[in-house]
């Protein structure tokens, strides 16, 4: 159809001037909307689609691509306000690569979804701060580096615009504090070195966050963008909105102007909450000099752990014995491998993962879809089995995938769906849990037995290798257990979700269980405790504790007072659940204890705000006399027990508990909710965001020691289960008992009978949580 150029003026008051198709606006052309806006460029079919400018008359402005109707492709936005933005849009948000200039001159170059900063990029203030690194959601989330216009630096990890995981701090002066934040907070053990003090490798530190020997962060895009390139790049689909007639031109022009408005471009502001991040405080400052000075040729070191930006303990240590333990927090500890495992290793445990996921996605998928029903005696039986080849390159029932090729096999598939269901845990969350892309990361053996451990990506699941015993017992008793879970929603024991053998094409068997991370928690857990109640060598070498090392009954330095009713609550379970275990003829299993502390309530005056991001280093070291005699602390009150709200906390069904909401004494026997002042609200359930006191007896020295007892008290907020619940009192344990008790007294080995077993279990645990008057 031929194209010729026309006027047209609307009812309503709009004005088009240009090339017509027919009726249709084709070609270049000019359009004038009443309320001021106007557009000047290319047209498709009666579409804004093509290279084009558009203004506003608030003065704001657009000129690049459009599709459709929509800004979509590459393009320049100035705002009223002077701040432009450059790069990639889609349907008139910025999404892509692109670059901010802020009217107050602070400018962001990376990547943005949706209207914001998510992805890798570099934020540049205006008074000389800079950070580079990850962002989500308009915030830095993830590995980054931020760097302050006075020389100070941190590189490590961030969650919400706030310092959260591990990290490195360099100050101006040539120190730094290694350690761990939570919410912008110091939070757990760290060692600070002074100026000119012998520090790690910041090499090893800089590979284990992802940045490249010169400590720059590594982006997956170039943190300087070429703009030009991106103009050059392909033509965007114009395929995005309706097809608009002359008629309907006129109908919708008043919709295209709202479409064009200018409030959707208005710049939203710079990140206000990182403007005003600076570095240490002037006290902070001049007391870290303080320490600085006056070193000789092996100056000394400090070791310290904080609660919440709360300083609470410090260890003086030479930097030369520091410089040897030290690595980073958060890496890779050696794992001691049982035989039947050790050839896995670099990428044999690659694939091991990799084939993991592969089955369980295959098995949840085919028995998700089987319509429910009640488990019999037959799915617990032998021939209660799924089993699967996956070859490299794919069958007609498998997919091809990058590993080797395996033999797959699940157990008793019914029964373990059933459960997953009475646990209330959705499949499809399941799979994304443990088979999503960002996969499963290997984690340390808190114990002597050799397994393998893995870990979700969001910490829900814990997968754990099983000798071929272990898979025996575990087998032998899930009737039982399957009747046990299921009477009593509240049991503290291990949720196991599915059990798998992998056979590798050498011959290889691996055995695994899911279980649910009784760990899973929004808050930092900063001690572990493995109880079982006995004594003979249940203790931890003092060098080879780490912040997140598993500790044993005789470094339990606490006791810990809980509300009436639920204290009755934990006891009334943890006896229905030994007692369970002890008819199994189960021995070997342990209470695992999850401490997070509360900074102590009379510290809270020197405690740096939650939104700041001004580093405390020293601070807290000025407020408190670190190792000197206190007072008796009042215990604090920083926990609030409230009635509970469904609508005020998360309700849904953790990886390790799902059942009811305890009922509190001091809340008039209702249902309630733990609140953490300035950090969250939570709901309680047996095992979960329980609240208690932990006393810490403190022992003076000796010359004083038969005089005065001095007691520490902390707010903490406790996490429990009973694990490895798979050793049968069988005939090697009992000559393992008969053997050692030559040696020791028989109650304090591990190895007893059963009922012996049960009652010192219960026992020990009534004086770890003893009744208040």
């Amino acid at each position: 159809m031929e194209i010729r150029l026309d006027n047209r003026e609307f009812s309503n008051g709009d004005v088009y001037s240009g090339q017509l198709r027919g009726t249709l606006p084709h070609g270049k052309g000019k359009y004038a909307w009443s309320d001021g806006i106007i557009y000047e460029g290319d047209w498709e079919e009666g579409k804004i689609s093509g290279k084009g400018k558009i203004m506003w008359l608030s003065g704001a402005k657009y000129e690049g691509d459009f599709s459709g109707g929509y800004l979509h492709g590459f393009g320049t936005m100035t705002s009223p306000d002077g701040s432009v933005y450059s790069g990639s849009w889609r349907m008139n948000v910025r999404h892509g690569l692109g670059r901010k200039e802020y009217c107050n001159t602070d400018s962001y170059d990376g990547s943005w979804r949706e209207g914001l900063q998510d992805g890798s990029g570099s934020y540049t203030w205006t008074n000389g701060n800079r950070f580079i690194g990850n962002w989500k959601k308009g915030k830095m989330s993830g590995r980054g580096v931020m760097s302050w216009g006075n020389g100070d630096l941190f590189n490590g990890f961030w969650l919400n615009g706030l310092r959260h995981g591990s990290g490195v701090y360099k100050y101006a002066d040539g120190g730094f504090y290694f350690g761990t934040w939570s919410r912008g907070l110091k939070d757990g053990t760290g060692v600070y070195y002074p100026a000119g003090s012998k520090h790690p490798s910041l090499k090893k530190w800089h590979r284990h966050f992802g940045y490249n020997d010169t400590g720059n962060f590594i982006l997956s895009h170039d943190s300087s963008i070429n703009l030009e390139e991106l103009r050059g790049s392909k033509a965007v689909s114009r395929t995005l909105s309706e097809i608009t007639t002359t008629s309907g031109l006129a109908r919708n022009s008043g919709r295209m102007s709202e479409r064009f408005h200018d409030e959707n471009w208005s710049t939203s502001d710079p990140p206000r909450d990182y403007m005003g991040h600076g570095p240490l405080s002037k006290s902070a400052r001049s007391v870290d000099s303080g320490q600085s000075e006056g070193r000789g040729k092996n100056p000394i070191v400090f070791e310290r752990e904080y609660m919440q930006g709360v300083l609470i303990k410090e260890r003086i240590m030479s930097s030369i014995d520091m410089s040897r333990k030290a690595r980073p927090l958060d890496g890779p500890k050696e794992v001691t491998i049982s035989a039947c495992v050790s050839f896995l290793g670099g990428k044999w445990n690659y694939y091991l993962m990799l084939n993991l996921q592969l089955g369980i996605r295959y098995t949840v998928g085919k028995i998700t879809p089987v319509p429910r029903r009640e488990v019999r005696a037959s799915d617990f039986g032998e021939r209660a089995r799924i089993t699967m080849f996956f070859p490299r390159d794919g069958s007609q029932y498998t997919p091809s995938h990058k590993s080797i090729d395996f033999d797959w096999k699940d157990y008793c598939p019914m029964v373990f769906r059933n459960l997953r269901e009475m646990f209330k845990l959705d499949a499809a969350d399941y799979m994304m849990s443990i088979c999503g892309d960002d996969g499963l990361r290997e984690i340390s053996s808190p114990g002597k037995s050799g397994s393998i451990f893995y870990l979700s990506h969001d910490d829900r699941f814990v997968i754990k290798t099983l000798k071929r015993s272990e898979l025996k017992v575990l087998l032998r008793m899930l009737p039982r257990y399957y009747e046990h879970v299921g009477e009593h929603e509240n049991t503290l024991i291990t949720k196991f979700f599915g059990v798998h053998r992998l056979k590798l094409k050498w011959g290889k068997k691996v055995r695994f269980v899911v279980m649910g991370n009784m760990f899973c928690t929004e808050l930092k857990i900063h001690r572990r405790y493995d109880l079982k109640g006995s004594t003979q060598g249940r203790f931890t070498e003092k060098n080879k504790i780490r912040e997140k090392t598993t500790m044993k009954d005789l470094d339990l330095a606490y006791e810990f007072h809980m509300d009436k009713l639920l204290r009755e609550s934990l006891f009334k379970q943890i006896l229905l659940d030994s007692s369970f275990l002890e008819s199994l003829q189960i021995i070997d299993y342990s209470l695992l204890l999850g401490l997070h502390f509360r900074a102590p309530d009379q510290l809270n005056d020197i405690l740096e705000p939650p939104n700041e991001m001004s580093d405390q280093e020293s601070d807290s070291v000025a407020s408190v006399e670190v190792g000197l005699p206190r007072e008796p602390s009042i215990p604090p009150k920083g926990l609030l027990l409230v009635t509970h709200e469904p609508g005020s906390v998360n309700t849904a069904p953790g990886p390790h508990i799902r059942g009811s909401t305890l009922r509190a004494f001091a809340a008039g026997e209702k249902e309630v909710d733990l609140i953490l002042p300035g950090t969250a609200r939570l709901r309680v359930q047996l095992g979960v965001n329980m609240p208690a006191q932990a006393h810490h007896k403190l022992r003076q020295d000796k010359e004083e020691s038969g005089t005065v007892e001095l007691f520490e008290v902390y707010d903490v907020v406790v996490y429990m289960g009973i694990i490895d619940i798979l050793q049968e009192y069988n005939m090697k344990k009992r000559m393992e008992h008969t053997c050692k008790s030559m040696q020791y007294d028989p109650m304090s080995i591990s190895a007893i009978e059963p009922t012996l077993y049960a009652k010192r279990f219960t026992d020990f645990l009534l004086k770890v949580f003893p009744e208040t008057a």
